[in-house]
């Protein structure tokens, strides 16, 4: 057994779709842009509901977007005798996802504003101006 069969499994057309499938944040693809007014985050999460995802920022700046991606009935929701369909493959990602992102001190957290389309979130974060440090002459005293 080659070492790919042994770290990705029986996958032989694509060992790293394997291991997106398998790893969450992976599966979770974000763009990062910044604009002169914002910057702007693009995360597609296809088939999530705006209900089932969550945008927080922590540590004061910190933008956190997490959610969870939930595992269908094998059954279709009846009783075991009653299977409706069975799986033959499954390689869209379940369970928890969370992606971190530090933002820059210029980022106006208060502000921040969220939407979701069509299994797109973007979130907003507005900039604003950071006080450019002051320069203050210290006297040098003779003694």
């Amino acid at each position: 057994m080659s070492l790919i069969s042994q770290l990705f499994g029986d996958e032989t057309l694509d060992p790293f779709l394997s291991m997106i499938n398998q790893c969450p944040v992976l599966s979770t693809p974000t763009d990062w842009k910044e604009t002169p007014k914002a910057h702007v985050f693009v995360s597609d999460l296809p088939g999530l509901k705006k209900e089932e995802v969550k945008v927080e920022v922590d540590d004061g700046r910190v933008l956190q977007i997490s959610g969870e991606r939930k595992v269908e009935e094998e059954n279709g929701g009846g009783d075991k005798n009653d299977r409706q369909y069975k799986w033959h493959r499954v390689e869209r990602c379940r369970g928890k996802f969370l992606r971190r992102f530090k933002l820059p001190e210029n980022a106006k957290t208060d502000d921040i504003q969220a939407s979701m389309e069509n299994g797109v979130l973007t979130v907003t974060v507005p900039k604003q101006e950071v006080p450019k440090p002051q320069r203050k002459v210290v006297e040098i005293e003779a003694h």
